[in-house]
């Protein structure tokens, strides 16, 4: 079976050749690749997008800043608030976006994380064809710091709920489900931390196997009471190190061993991309640190570096079974001057997982492009109904969108 595993994987690597180089090299081939890429914008509005059906028409579409666009083709955008033009030089007040019907009309709404510290908004889609009228905006909460905040499922209600910290309390908001027009109310799982509005690294998934998602941060992660909760009582906390503070953070099984284990990357600002394997000693769980890519050529097998890896999704690109690690350069987070290699290619890469029988994982670094780029958050979705995962990336190169092609490869 092991054999037969790696012929396929030798397959899906010749199909993807071009890809398998380091972002030093810039060798990407869109008319070959992968992905199709479809460029929304040149314009600097935003920094996160997100993919749902805005029309209500079935097929899903793209939000990028001020603007949603209709699929299947994204070349009509209709503006749900007033545009504002960044510098690139600068930073947008839009870092993270999500869509959902927050107020249970039928309709998809938008979701919205501005600057880190500053307010989350929802916008309330009026379900009117005037491409002119800008949405109704609710407020979700005034302080929401960390830049990688996540809209999710945390408490199994079917409706997202945003996972941050503010003022040093980690913890989530949620709608009141009778007044989902008024501010979501906070919800404290930690003790207060010395947490500020920069913060890297946060997220979500199953670390115990109970079926509850955890919390995630760099630092460690806060277990999801088995029990109901009481609102009250402080999620336990289990520390352990993640890194510095990367990016998004997921649990999942990397290895075949049947627990999760954390994928991050290390430093959004710096270098690093690694999982950590999950390892249980007498009841206690523990993390080994797993390095994917690292600063030097030579940490990573394939020689792919690049610096930055401010974004990060899970998606199975090929439908393989399981997901590949998608994440990019953030390009220019601190301007042409500032963190490592600011001014090199703005790549995005799928890192493909192969499992071993040692119980090691080697990653197949797929090139998907080298101007693009991720911001401080990069999606994944099904945008052509072909059953295979397309992406969405929005940051100071533009807005921009990618087909995937696997299925005609």
């Amino acid at each position: 079976m092991k054999k037969l595993k790696r012929i396929g994987l030798i397959t899906v690597s010749i199909v993807m050749a071009c890809f398998l180089v380091s972002s030093d090299r810039n060798s990407y081939d869109p008319e070959n690749g992968m992905f199709k890429k479809i460029e929304l914008s040149s314009v600097f509005y935003a920094e996160g997008g997100a993919i749902g059906d805005l029309s209500g028409n079935g097929t899903p579409d793209v939000v990028c800043g001020p603007y949603w666009y209709e699929g299947p083709d994204f070349e009509s955008r209709n503006a749900y608030y007033e545009p504002v033009e960044f510098d690139p030089l600068e930073y947008s007040d839009h870092f993270v976006t999500a869509i959902a019907d927050v107020n249970d009309s039928g309709r998809n709404d938008i979701l919205v994380v501005g600057f880190p510290g500053q307010e989350a908004w929802w916008y309330e889609n009026p379900g009117s064809d005037d491409a002119d009228e800008y949405w109704p905006r609710h407020l979700i909460f005034e302080q929401v710091d960390n830049e990688s905040p996540a809209f999710a499922d945390l408490t199994g209600n079917g409706k997202p709920e945003l996972i941050f910290h503010t003022d040093g309390w980690l913890g989530y908001a949620s709608p009141d489900p009778e007044n989902p027009s008024e501010p979501w109310v906070f919800h404290r799982i930690s003790e207060r931390g010395d947490w500020g509005r920069f913060n890297h690294g946060l997220g979500l998934g199953d670390i115990t196997g109970n079926g509850n998602p955890d919390i995630l941060m760099k630092e460690g992660w806060w277990e999801n009471p088995e029990t109901e909760w009481d609102g009250q009582t402080p999620w336990r906390y289990h520390p352990a190190d993640f890194g510095p503070g990367g990016a998004q953070m997921f649990a999942m099984d990397v290895d075949g061993n049947g627990h999760n284990d954390v994928i991050t990357s290390l430093e959004a600002h710096g270098w690093g991309l690694a999982w950590f394997r999950q390892v249980r000693t007498d009841g206690e769980i523990h993390f080994e640190k797993q390095l994917i890519m690292g600063e030097s050529h030579e940490d990573n097998p394939h020689g792919v570096r690049f610096s930055q890896p401010h974004a990060i999704t899970l998606a199975d690109v090929n439908n393989s079974g399981l997901k590949d690690i998608i994440t990019g350069k953030r390009f220019w987070a601190h301007g042409p001057d500032g963190d490592p290699e600011p001014n090199a290619p703005a790549v995005i890469y799928a890192f493909k997982p192969d499992r071993n029988e040692d119980g090691s994982v080697d990653f197949l670094p797929i090139l998907i492009d080298d101007d693009s780029g991720v911001g401080t958050q990069i999606e994944a979705g099904d945008l052509t109904g072909n059953g295979y995962p397309d992406l969405v990336t929005c940051n100071k190169k533009g807005g921009f969108v990618f087909l995937n092609r696997y299925q005609s490869k």
